[in-house]
């Protein structure tokens, strides 16, 4: 027994101990794995990834100094920029005669059109025949110009104006114009001198002297599909200074745009500083007196803008239109956590069908804000006057 015991210990070593062959070709073989590439193609990597890395840093570098560069010289910018949604310019004339003060700078551009009025039907045909000379500056898509025509009454008898009439430093009440009509032509698409040959025609009201009341407004603009149109400059033709009663073709060169007074609001306001609010009131709305009232009612869209960034806009109920409209509505505005001085109300005011849906028309607008370069009253009376509501009459300007 112990015999067999032992004999089977001496097995197990033997096959413990036991050495095999090793294949010295297998081990070259990894080795070759282990490094596939020679010397001159890794330092050749090596290079090129160095490279891409001094890149990366450069490129980040440069995007940091531009930050840093551009972080204080954009705001100063902004103030000299045009404001496309309230047409030319946000500035609220100080005086009457800035309503409609006569075109003294020539813009680049000229716009040609023909003017005959058939007194026999008492109706005024206007044929835009074509735009010359204007400039692209747009980097985009290239200049889409089309042509705005309103045909404006002014100095309409009946009409009073409680807010304007009585200013200091004022020698002549200001003109209060009424839109007659309003026509556009199509918009031609990459073209700085694009010719048209639209025409329109209306039928004037018969009253003695009508032409000696009306002036043909017509602005050159650049079309945006957000309505935002840019408008590069304007012609106005006085036709009572005109002998039209046959065609009569002319040239005129393209003017800066001026404001005219359509209206005025009187408007309400008051700030709530615990809870950060406004609340903005439209009271009247008083407008020349026309013949069309009964068929039109107005109503109001009023936003905050604050640096040139506008928030949520509200709008009011629609009423039917009469020489003072009366609405009595407060819309309240919740206001973010930013400065009050450099808030701006937009209040614009529209003319639409009493009954049923159609189009709606610009009527006016108007701005109260405080910044830097121009302080309104009615603002800082509604900073003085905290928690309490105060009013005041604003132009409504076109």
């Amino acid at each position: 027994m112990f015999k067999c015991t032992e004999a089977t210990w001496m097995q197990r070593d033997m096959l413990t101990f036991v050495e095999l062959p090793v294949d010295m070709g297998l081990l070259s073989t990894s080795g070759q794995l282990r490094m596939p590439f020679s010397e001159a193609v890794k330092y050749c990597i090596l290079g090129i990834s160095i490279l891409l890395l001094l890149a990366a840093l450069g490129i980040l570098i440069w995007q940091i100094c531009r930050c840093f560069s551009q972080t204080y010289t954009s705001y100063p910018s902004q103030e000299d920029t045009v404001n496309r949604d309230l047409l030319y310019s946000d500035e609220k004339p100080s005086t009457a005669e800035n309503y409609s003060a006569p075109p003294s700078t020539t813009v680049h551009g000229s716009l040609r059109f023909s003017i005959y009025y058939d007194q026999l039907q008492a109706r005024l045909v206007v044929t835009v025949l074509q735009v010359e000379g204007l400039e692209d500056n747009s980097q985009a898509f290239g200049l889409q110009p089309f042509v705005k025509i309103r045909l404006m009454c002014a100095g309409l008898e009946g009409t009073e104006l409680e807010g304007l009439k009585e200013q200091e430093g004022q020698a002549t009440a200001p003109v209060l114009w009424t839109v007659l009509q309003e026509w556009r032509t199509r918009v031609v698409k990459g073209s700085c001198n694009p010719l048209y040959g639209d025409q329109f025609s209306c039928i004037l009201p018969e009253k003695k002297d009508t032409l000696r009341h009306i002036t043909l407004r017509m602005e050159v603009r650049d079309f945006d599909k957000f309505s935002r149109h840019t408008v590069l400059g304007e012609v106005r033709v006085p036709l009572g200074q005109l002998n039209i009663s046959y065609p009569l073709e002319l040239q005129e060169d393209l003017q800066i745009p001026q404001k005219d007074l359509v209206g005025e609001v009187l408007l309400s306001l008051k700030y709530l500083p615990t809870s950060q609010r406004l609340e903005i009131g439209l009271l009247k709305v008083r407008t020349a007196i026309t013949e069309t009232f009964s068929a039109t009612a107005l109503y109001a869209r009023i936003s905050i803008q604050y640096n040139q960034s506008k928030m949520r806009y509200q709008k009011t109920s629609a009423v039917p239109r009469s020489p003072v409209t009366v609405f009595n509505e407060v819309l309240m505005f919740t206001l973010p956590d930013f400065p009050l001085e450099q808030t701006k109300i937009l209040v614009w005011v529209y003319e639409t069908q009493a009954t049923g849906k159609s189009s709606k028309c610009l009527l006016g607008q108007l701005s109260v804000k405080k910044d830097r370069h121009s302080e309104d009253e009615h603002w800082t009376l509604m900073v003085r006057s905290v928690r309490q509501p105060v009013a005041k009459w604003h132009g409504l300007l076109i």
